[in-house]
């Protein structure tokens, strides 16, 4: 039986700095670029933050909409947030607005009763900008609710240290998040910047075992590590996997991430068995994924067709 993905996290407007000074705007921001990925991978997701009932937020309804992803957040009369993405060699870098907008306009209260409404607990996915504290206390009583109702929780770091007031504070928050999570995807930055030493995709597996050291046995069933330009790791319940990144001509890399955890958690909605035996299959199509997006502009995943033609 396919299990459900529902996705809690910051859906705003990249606008990307151009040659000429002007700002090209983009819809973007991880969690939403993340349920786009894995409904056009054909997996049913579903999208839980108030979108803005401005036009900004109109647009994110719709394109989200499009490309497969069910809206049950509703709407907010507060304005989208904004991000100013420079693209530096192919490497975005963020500049964020996020105070008094709508995908923040919710309660724990509402998002454990949208939880409760499905009959099928299914994957509970956030991470990026909801992480930064205060906001993550928030997000960590929404974790510890959606695990009391059986929901597996999917965590994407995509840590932002430069929007954080305190560092130090952001990292105890991401650490006390991690204790809480099932499946998890981290970038090397994430790692070098939570601490971690050596940090290349050959210490892929020692890695891994440090982020299971650190919590409770049950947590970090999957995990997935990402190493830029070096390439992939995937660990599903002790069955690993690493491949390096397709050649490809590469517009920006914006979205790669979220693309390729997005198809990495439609591969396991779809197929909720046996996840361990196709370690390797999942992480060559994920990839792919992450791969096509990188040849577009802007974040752009794949549909299934596309991946399975690369």
């Amino acid at each position: 039986m396919t299990t459900p993905i529902f996705v809690l996290g910051e859906a705003l407007m990249d606008c990307i700095a151009q040659a000429d000074g002007q700002l090209k705007p983009l819809m973007g921001g991880s969690p939403f670029n993340m349920a786009r990925a894995a409904a056009l991978r054909g997996a049913p997701a579903t999208y839980l933050n108030p979108l803005s009932t401005d036009l900004f937020g109109q647009g994110l309804a719709q394109l989200l909409q499009k490309d497969g992803v069910a809206l049950w957040g509703g709407s907010s009369l507060l304005p989208t947030s904004l991000a100013v993405v420079q693209v530096t060699q192919g490497q975005p870098s963020y500049g964020f607005y996020r105070e008094g907008i709508a995908d923040r306009d919710y309660s724990v209260d509402s998002i454990l009763a949208l939880l409760k409404k499905q009959a099928q607990p299914g994957i509970f996915h956030t991470g990026s900008l909801l992480l930064i504290p205060p906001e993550h206390e928030k997000v960590l009583a929404i974790l510890a609710g959606a695990r009391a109702l059986g929901w597996t929780i999917s965590v994407d770091i995509n840590l932002r240290p430069k929007v954080a007031h305190d560092l130090p504070q952001y990292v105890q928050a991401l650490h006390q998040v991690i204790a809480l999570t099932d499946w998890l995807k981290a970038s090397d930055e994430d790692l070098e910047t939570l601490g971690f030493q050596s940090v290349t995709i050959a210490e892929s597996g020692r890695l891994v075992r440090e982020l299971r050291a650190g919590v409770a046995a049950a947590a970090l069933n999957r995990v997935a590590l990402t190493f830029g330009a070096e390439g992939a790791h995937l660990d599903v319940a002790g069955q690993t996997h690493q491949l390096p990144v397709p050649r490809i001509q590469v517009a920006d890399t914006v979205g790669a991430g979220d693309t390729f955890w997005g198809n990495t958690l439609a591969d396991w909605a779809l197929v909720p068995e046996g996840a361990e035996k196709r370690v390797a299959s999942t992480l060559e199509l994920s990839m792919k994924a992450a791969a096509i997006n990188c040849t577009r502009e802007g974040c752009q995943p794949p549909t299934r067709a596309e991946v399975l033609a690369f």
